[in-house]
């Protein structure tokens, strides 16, 4: 019988919690985690198959895989404290934005195996999006065991770090986005006569309706939005619009300035 694979926990906040719960329908995993807020790890252990620890270093001793779910800032001292337990056999994948694998082994050791994750919120509905990279010392199988670990709460995709940026200009704010513009769109709805809710619900759907097309089609988006306009139609009136505002340009200035504030934090 295969050993099941013990993944470690260092912060059980929104983001973890959306892994555990994804994590918790595979019986490849035993779960263990830790939260500086007992009534938050106790709250996540009530809910979840996750096994308290009482310290940084009780994960570390506890678990194969450590997962650094708390806030980059958070980083270094969680690393400190959790240097003296790593071992080679541990595989340490951290979900803070801005923080480089070279930082993290500084901070633990040159042969650590560092893999670095881009999640996003989205995770929580089981829909996210999670940008992976590898540090120099992970290997293709540690890339292989994030990729599954991810996927429980979404899909994910595998980049150099170079690239991290970019990533999280677009699919880690990229929520932020959404959620803009589907607020513009229900209060244009709730402006020609629509009950905001009834407008919101219309654009959320139309929205997801809309991203699940891109997925699934061999066409790309401008071809997909050709396909739905009718010359001198409804939606050619609206496009119209968004070309006279420059709505793409702003997106992409938008993505822009994201990636470049990502670079500007890096560690």
């Amino acid at each position: 019988m295969q050993q099941k694979l013990r993944i470690g926990f260092i912060g059980t906040g929104r983001i973890a919690q959306a892994l555990i719960g994804g994590m918790s329908n595979s019986p490849k995993f035993t779960l263990f985690g830790y939260d500086k807020e007992a009534t938050a790890l106790a709250s996540v252990a009530a809910n979840y198959p996750l096994q308290p620890c009482s310290s940084i270093a009780e994960v570390g001793s506890s678990a194969d895989v450590i997962i650094l779910a708390v806030k980059p800032y958070q980083i270094a001292d969680v690393l400190a404290e959790l240097k003296s337990t790593l071992q080679p056999s541990h595989l340490l994948i951290s979900v803070a934005a801005g923080i480089s694998t070279t930082f993290m082994a500084e901070c633990t050791s040159s042969a650590t195996r560092i893999v670095r994750a881009m999640p996003n919120t989205p995770m929580l509905v089981g829909l996210g999006m999670t940008a992976l990279c590898r540090g120099t010392q992970a290997t293709s199988e540690d890339m292989a065991c994030a990729v599954e670990l991810f996927s429980a709460a979404g899909r994910t995709v595998v980049l150099d770090e170079v690239q991290m940026d970019g990533a999280t200009a677009v699919s880690g704010s990229g929520p932020a986005y959404m959620f803009y513009l589907l607020e513009a769109l229900a209060k244009g709805g709730e402006a020609c006569g629509l009950a905001y809710a009834d407008a919101l619900l219309l654009a959320s759907q139309t929205m997801l309706g809309a991203a699940t097309m891109a997925m699934q089609s061999s066409k790309s988006p401008a071809e997909l939005q050709h396909d739905v306009t009718t010359p001198g139609g409804t939606t050619e009136a609206g496009l119209r619009v968004m070309d006279v505002k420059q709505v793409s340009d702003a997106m992409q200035q938008c993505v822009a300035a994201a990636a470049a504030r990502s670079r500007e934090l890096m560690k």
